[in-house]
């Protein structure tokens, strides 16, 4: 089964140009190692184990702000499976959608070296034309969210149909409008 997931490529897209020319998605959170032989299958072990270096590397944090960061960063290393969708905005209303063709590789000295091989498509998905749920999902804080709820509404939008736009009249006492 197929997942879809809204991922940022930096905070406010900062690196979205990057990755889409070089066809990766990818993440930072500070731990510079290769995750390579640490991704456990349950995320839980894996914030178990690296919960303290994020904040060996960043003491101002709390463990909740820790255990969210390592959450994403396993996310993004194993959680999101090949053949998944990405969908990540470009900072200017406009998100790009892209199949995940890869497991997780590192790339250090560079601005993202957590990364994904990823097939970036031609069709893109304008934020405005999205369903206010949907908008309201790409929307939440954080640097991945699952949005597979929406599955049909995206394929759609990728197939460059129109997403259908319900309006509901209540019937007055009479049952008439």
């Amino acid at each position: 089964m197929k997942n879809y997931y809204r991922l940022m490529l930096g905070q406010k897209s900062i690196f979205a140009d990057q990755c889409f020319k070089g066809n990766f998605v990818g993440v930072d959170f500070g731990i510079v190692e290769d995750l390579t032989s640490s991704l456990p299958d349950a995320w839980r072990e894996f914030n178990k184990k690296f919960i303290p270096v994020y904040l060996n590397g960043h003491p101002d944090k709390t463990k909740i702000a820790a255990g969210l960061a390592c959450g994403n960063l396993w996310v993004v290393a194993k959680g999101i499976k090949i053949g998944d969708i990405v969908i990540c905005p470009d900072g200017s209303g406009t998100y790009r959608v892209g199949e995940i063709t890869s497991d997780y590789l590192y790339a250090s000295n560079t601005d993202l070296p957590h990364r994904r091989s990823v097939t970036w498509y031609t069709q893109t998905i304008d934020r405005a034309v999205m369903s206010d749920e949907l908008r309201h999902s790409t929307g939440s804080i954080g640097t991945v969210c699952n949005i597979s709820g929406y599955q049909a509404e995206i394929e759609k939008l990728i197939g460059g149909a129109p997403v259908p736009v319900i309006i509901s009249k209540e019937l007055g006492p009479d049952r008439t409008r």
